[in-house]
């Protein structure tokens, strides 16, 4: 295995990395809509988050040699479950066909006052 570092996406906030490399795949930690530069959460709504929350998991990716088109599997956790259309609309602005497989959770509370957290797992050299 071997972690995943970079700037470009949000510091971990706990002992896990980024993500990790383990044989042909990357596994993205759960990313949600802070800014990498200030460590805080960025305004705006739900939109906004899920927008800021798929360019950090790119940058994450990006760091390990992947995009965000090397996507199989990802997990989406959300507040409420009210703002379900409007996080697949921004989510489908960055996924292609064929899309990754998805799972979406409505929980009570995420670690820090956020919408929405993604994580996510890709393909090294995949097509």
């Amino acid at each position: 295995m071997q972690a995943i570092e970079t700037t470009d996406a949000p510091a971990s906030i706990g002992p896990f990395s980024q993500g990790i490399i383990d044989g042909d795949r990357i596994f993205v930690s759960g990313q949600g809509p802070v800014d990498p530069e200030t460590g805080e959460v960025i305004d705006g709504g739900i939109r906004e988050q899920t927008d800021r929350t798929m360019e950090n998991i790119a940058a994450v990716l990006e760091a390990g040699g992947a995009s965000l088109d090397d996507l199989v599997k990802t997990t989406v956790f959300v507040q409420d479950m009210a703002d379900y259309t409007e996080i697949n609309e921004v989510y489908a602005t960055h996924v292609t066909e064929p899309y990754p497989a998805r799972s979406a959770v409505q929980v009570v509370d995420l670690p820090v006052d956020i919408g929405v957290e993604i994580e996510a797992v890709a393909t090294l050299g995949g097509d």
